[in-house]
């Protein structure tokens, strides 16, 4: 039995993970990258010198299928192999950040010394949440994975969505089909065609609403936390419109915020349905009565509540009242009740089973 097929059973046996035939049949992708890896890579400076990376993977199936936890927990079975695991988005930053940097220093390609230092002594570099929405991000990534391959590097990724999804109906998105082209030449396509939703079944007939705001409700909400991320977190930065959208947790599709982080900074409709667009959970702490003193604030969970609704983002909420006493006096208060009743369609058991 492979390293991963051991850590996966000690998962099951622990209570953690329920056994899924379509979560085994894609372990031996795994496996095989796995053994692949196990020959060593001799780089070089010129790129005949650098072997053809093993073949890589890119996984995609519904939400809470258990694409997120299988890269985990392969990540985790490479104890001897230089890996790195990122989500797609926080790379991105990463990417956009190093070539802000490169071209202050008037170098002619950008993008090469990124990926110089990024490749140095890394055999396998592991996206989560692969997602392409921004047309910046559009035409760098084909010639991204170029540099990886050439550099020897072994990519995994997961997504929501087949690589022909990738990037749809974007702006001048033909230029992007040679990166799906890439993606499928490049890299073992497989679907993790599962019938269960893991993450919705850990929240199935869950509370999902907190109130009061106090060490009780802080104490549930860290529970329900630890059930859903499971592990380290780190920030998601996402880019709208040239502006950074911060969630200050983040992990698997799940993101932790305050009410003030979100609400309390000048974002509008577009932050919110980016976030929406990358989530599938949003646990939003310590919201608090509103009124016309944080009628700016108000409007924006109004606007945010909105956007994870018609998204069908679940929602994990600690409050100081029920939805239909937060907002009772002010201007605002009439419109308000369409987003108390939202809140409590929202606290349903079967909430976001539907993509």
């Amino acid at each position: 039995m492979s390293e991963l097929a051991t850590l996966y059973d000690q998962r099951i046996a622990q209570g953690k993970l329920t056994r899924d035939p379509a979560q085994l049949a894609v372990l031996e992708e795994f496996d095989r990258i796995h053994a692949g890896l196990d020959q060593p890579v001799k780089r070089g400076f010129f790129r005949r010198s650098t072997p053809e990376p093993v073949k890589g993977l890119y996984l995609w199936g519904g939400v809470g299928r258990g694409k997120s936890m299988l890269m985990d927990l392969f990540v985790e079975s490479l104890s001897d192999v230089a890996v790195r695991r990122v989500h797609f988005h926080a790379f991105m930053q990463e990417i956009h950040a190093g070539m802000h940097a490169a071209r202050k220093a008037n170098t002619q390609d950008a993008l090469a010394p990124v990926v110089q230092a990024l490749v140095q002594d890394l055999r396998i570099l592991a996206f989560d949440e692969m997602q392409i929405t921004d047309i910046t991000d559009a035409m760098i990534v084909g010639r991204l994975f170029e540099a990886l391959f050439e550099a020897g590097v072994t990519v995994v990724t997961t997504s929501n969505r087949p690589p022909e999804d990738l990037y749809k109906n974007g702006l001048n998105r033909q230029l992007f089909l040679p990166f799906i082209d890439l993606i499928n030449n490049r890299m073992a396509v497989r679907e993790l065609a599962s019938d269960t939703d893991h993450r919705q079944n850990r929240l199935s007939g869950s509370q999902v609403y907190f109130t009061p705001i106090g060490p009780q409700s802080r104490a549930d909400i860290d529970a329900v936390w630890d059930d859903l991320a499971g592990g380290a977190d780190t920030p998601l930065v996402l880019t709208v419109n040239k502006r950074e959208v911060t969630l200050p947790r983040y992990r698997n599709g799940v993101a932790r915020a305050k009410f003030y982080d979100l609400c309390g900074k000048p974002l509008g409709p577009a932050d919110f349905l980016a976030i929406a667009d990358a989530l599938r959970v949003l646990v939003l702490e310590d919201i608090p009565r509103l009124s016309r003193s944080n009628f700016n604030e108000a409007k924006r969970f109004v606007t945010l509540v909105d956007a994870l609704y018609e998204a069908r983002v679940r929602l994990i909420a600690s409050a100081a009242a029920e939805p239909e006493m937060l907002y009772v006096e002010g201007e605002g208060t009439f419109e308000f009740e369409r987003t108390a009743s939202r809140l409590r369609e929202m606290q349903d058991k079967d909430w976001g089973t539907t993509d």
